[in-house]
């Protein structure tokens, strides 16, 4: 039951946070989904800092590692976000803008992971 709530605290204020850093992010854009993006790269960023740190140098405890992966992250990005945007862009036939935000997505995600794990492993000192 512990962990269920560790779990929906870190949802619950993911959530939040999503919205507010989503919309800040947005504010000015129109059609593309900048603030999904945005979401998307911050929260694998800082998972792949956590989960990185968590493995190779022991730095948090199961019970942070799930409230701050599952909980704060899970919520916080947005896949499921991503691909309702990325279809709307192509109901709209913004074939550009479908094809920016699908690449943008997956090489910006992928790069924050690669950069979360260089910081972990090779500069971060304890």
């Amino acid at each position: 039951m512990y962990t269920l709530l560790l779990i929906g605290t870190g949802g619950f204020i993911g959530a939040v946070l999503r919205y507010i850093i989503s919309g800040w992010i947005q504010n000015g854009f129109i059609s593309y989904p900048i603030g999904t993006l945005g979401v998307n790269f911050i929260g694998s960023f800082l998972l792949s800092l956590i989960m990185y740190l968590s493995e190779y140098k022991g730095f948090f405890n199961e019970e942070t590692r799930i409230f701050l992966t599952i909980g704060l992250l899970g919520a916080f990005t947005t896949m499921s976000t991503f691909s309702y945007k990325s279809f709307k862009l192509l109901e709209q036939k913004e074939t550009l803008l479908l094809s920016l935000n699908i690449v943008g997505t997956i090489a910006l995600t992928f790069f924050a992971i690669y950069l979360g794990k260089f910081i972990v492993v090779n500069l971060w000192r304890t």
